[in-house]
């Protein structure tokens, strides 16, 4: 009988693991289309376009896979991993996975009205903060945008991805 709750337990981790994987190609090909929807100021629009990924997630992979054939208009897209808030540094995205999301606080007190789109995965956190939140609508990905948060962070989203997402 414990071979069998082993055996269903690797299988099940696989099947959520691989969901997981599948849902994080989507997550990037979103990422890539909110830099096209969202304009940053004109002084932080050149150099490499640099998305910092906290924590270990699975889309560190989908983006690094992204930026290698990938450019944001004639800029190289620089995706790299940090362990903890104390680490965000100037850059254009930062992506807060679910596991990452009680450090929301600390993310946004590091952050401060940097020009950084944060881009989350928790229900709730586009109130608390983050410029865009991932969430599941009708059992597909959607994402809310918090206008406020993208002030604060010196950005403007287009007409476009405002009627894409679900503004909060």
């Amino acid at each position: 009988m414990t071979r069998k709750c082993l055996l269903f337990a690797v299988f099940w981790v696989a099947v959520v693991t691989s969901a997981r994987s599948q849902s994080y190609q989507l997550h990037s090909v979103f990422i890539y289309s909110f830099t096209r929807y969202v304009q940053w100021p004109p002084e932080e629009s050149t150099g490499d376009f640099e998305i910092l990924v906290l924590g270990e997630s699975g889309i560190y992979n989908e983006l690094t896979k992204m930026a290698e054939t990938k450019k944001v208009g004639s800029r190289a897209i620089k995706v790299s991993r940090i362990t903890s808030a104390a680490e965000i540094r100037k850059c254009n995205i930062l992506f807060v996975p679910v596991e990452k999301s009680a450090a929301l606080g600390d993310v946004l007190g590091k952050v401060g009205s940097n020009a950084t789109l944060v881009v989350t995965e928790q229900v709730g956190l586009g109130a608390k903060g983050s410029c865009i939140n991932f969430v599941e609508k009708d059992g597909k990905l959607a994402f809310e945008i918090n206008q406020a948060a993208m002030t604060k962070q010196r950005l403007k989203a287009s007409s476009e991805l405002m009627r894409f997402g679900t503004v909060i």
